[in-house]
């Protein structure tokens, strides 16, 4: 057992920067096992978490200045919501954790508090039929695990609600920039050289900045107005930003001399692309269920592709590719 301290050091604050630019992800994570925070007894309470760093951080933090345990669950470097959604932070892995700490013989009681979000992975009766310890979801927020520890571990309303403020949207949009340089960067190398051999330099430079706009549509417009913009289809939102920008390129490259099928093939890609890009963002917000991700991926990824290749068709017609 370990004992750690609630302040993070520059190290851990520069490895969260990185990971908030998908660098290092895979790599941000500690060991699972029992931790003590402050000097606890063996009738303080037992947190539990995930061992992806960026939150086994914010959470010894919110317990500044208490007696606790934590025990960190081996998630692979995943959160707690993506994990108990992927089955890491789960009924077998709590069990698992508890017996191989030797839980049981370092606190007196057998009460374990979890993460309102890790409630999709771990079944409470399980837990106590396997290894005798029952189960307290208290709050979605590390930042309320205070005040559920001094309430008498009751879970308010407030405590239970998901939100998705500006601010919880926007520190989402580096790491997704960087993940879609991985397919942006060729595919506009490549569309600029097709324009640029077809239609000329200036061609070229309108059909990547065309593709660049309709993703940074998708992936930072779209979360940032999600609220305002019509429909709970992530799609549907992500495309009226990919419309918004394919009128705005229209005025901007004076697209009135593109000609109809050019028109068309904008209006229908980079909607699609915008849209596409959007669908990122379902996972990690309190507007979607898994159910509702599944059916708007069936229904949403064949309509998208089947716009780029009439939009891929109406291209050749109007003698751009």
């Amino acid at each position: 057992m370990a004992r750690i301290t609630t302040v993070t050091g520059w190290n851990e604050r520069l490895g969260a920067w990185k990971v908030r630019w998908g660098i290092g992800r895979n790599d941000f994570i500690v060991p699972p096992g029992l931790y003590a925070i402050g000097q606890p007894k063996p009738d303080d309470p037992v947190v539990v978490t995930a061992n992806y760093q960026m939150t086994f951080d914010i959470v010894r933090r919110a317990l500044d200045g208490r007696n606790v345990w934590l025990l960190v669950l081996e998630t692979y470097g995943i959160n707690v919501w993506c994990a108990a959604g992927k089955g890491t932070f789960g009924t077998g892995e709590v069990v698992r954790r508890v017996t191989s700490t030797r839980l049981a013989e370092v606190v007196s009681h057998r009460r374990l508090i979890l993460p309102i979000l890790g409630a999709a992975g771990v079944s409470a009766p399980q837990v106590a039929a396997r290894c005798g310890f029952s189960v307290n979801y208290a709050a979605i927020r590390a930042a309320d695990l205070p005040a559920y520890l001094d309430g008498g571990m009751i879970t308010t309303r407030q405590m239970g609600e998901l939100t998705f403020s500006l601010h919880e949207r926007l520190v989402l949009i580096p790491v997704e920039l960087v993940l879609a340089m991985k397919w942006l960067l060729p595919a506009a190398a490549v569309l600029f050289l097709v324009g640029a051999i077809t239609g000329g330099m200036p061609a070229g430079i309108t059909m990547a900045l065309a593709l660049t706009g309709a993703a940074l549509a998708g992936i930072a417009a779209a979360p940032l107005l999600l609220p305002w913009l019509p429909s709970r289809s992530f799609a549907l939102k992500g495309a009226c930003t990919g419309l918004a920008w394919s009128i705005a390129l229209h005025l901007m490259a004076k697209g009135g001399s593109w000609g109809l099928p050019v028109n068309l093939a904008a209006l229908l890609a980079l909607p699609a692309v915008s849209a596409y890009c959007t669908l990122s963002f379902t996972g990690c917000t309190p507007f979607t269920s898994r159910s509702g991700v599944k059916k708007e991926m069936r229904l949403g990824l064949p309509l998208m592709a089947v716009s780029i290749f009439l939009a891929g068709i109406l291209l050749i017609i109007g003698g751009i590719v």
